[in-house]
């Protein structure tokens, strides 16, 4: 099964907030986000992944109306539950949208989304969603609980949360990670859902996911907009692109 790769592009819009870019049409405002997804288009990516926060600290509303426009590649619109955001994401149909937790204290989206607690809150969201033609996941700990949560709330594909693995630098609790995304994949493989990942994925520990069965699609964005500032994006994609190749299914 060949191994496909969305990429984030929310921190190419965090190099631009830094000027405090609100303007986007101004001078200022770059990079120009919509020129570094056709990079990343250009170098094999598969989808592009944006999340609108709520506090707009990254990506913007403009940004969201120029990517689904563009239509180089489907868009995973990451947002959190909110009636705001899921207006947005109705009113631009990406193809599809990953619901994830959402702290405004934090630097980047850490831990899965308790979908097993908020089960009622996340029921009509999705049904929204699902009726507008947008596919669903949901950004998840490999937990049972939350995997058959995401089943029975009708999501289609689920996103396991590799923070933990990526974090692990001892070889007992690196291991121990990987066997909870082996079996969690396994799990939601069964239930039936697509099952992609993310989540501090980069070029060192790629391969050590592909002892991970039944993954369809992995989502990076920090490592590869790292890499870029020392080749482009378009190469940096390639480049994991091609690691990527070697995933056995």
């Amino acid at each position: 099964m060949s191994l496909k790769l969305g990429v984030n592009i929310d921190h190419v819009a965090t190099l631009r907030q830094a000027r405090h870019a609100t303007m986007l049409d101004s001078p200022n405002a770059e990079p120009v986000l919509l020129d570094l997804a056709r990079e990343a288009v250009a170098g094999g990516a598969d989808s592009i992944t944006i999340h609108l926060r709520a506090d707009r600290r990254h990506i913007q509303d403009r940004d969201v109306t120029d990517i689904c426009q563009a239509n180089l590649a489907p868009v995973n619109f990451e947002m959190g539950n909110t009636e705001e955001i899921l207006l947005i994401a109705l009113a631009h149909r990406p193809a599809f949208v990953c619901l994830v937790p959402e702290n405004r204290q934090e630097i980047s989206t850490e831990g899965g989304l308790d979908a097993a607690g908020l089960q009622a809150g996340l029921e009509e969201t999705i049904k929204r969603l699902q009726g507008a033609g947008i596919a669903v996941s949901l950004f998840i700990d490999p937990d049972p609980q939350q995997l058959e949560a995401t089943k029975q709330l009708g999501a289609e594909m689920v996103e396991l949360h590799t923070g933990a693995f990526a974090n692990a630098l001892e070889p007992g609790p690196r291991q121990a990670e990987l066997e909870r995304l082996t079996a969690g994949a396994a799990l939601g493989h069964q239930l039936g859902l697509q099952v992609n990942a993310g989540h501090g994925i980069n070029s060192a520990n790629v391969s050590e996911l592909f002892q991970v069965p039944h993954l369809a699609e992995l989502n990076i964005g920090h490592h590869l907009v790292s890499r870029a500032l020392h080749v482009g994006l378009r190469q940096s994609v390639a480049e994991m692109r091609r690691l990527m190749d070697g995933y056995p299914g």
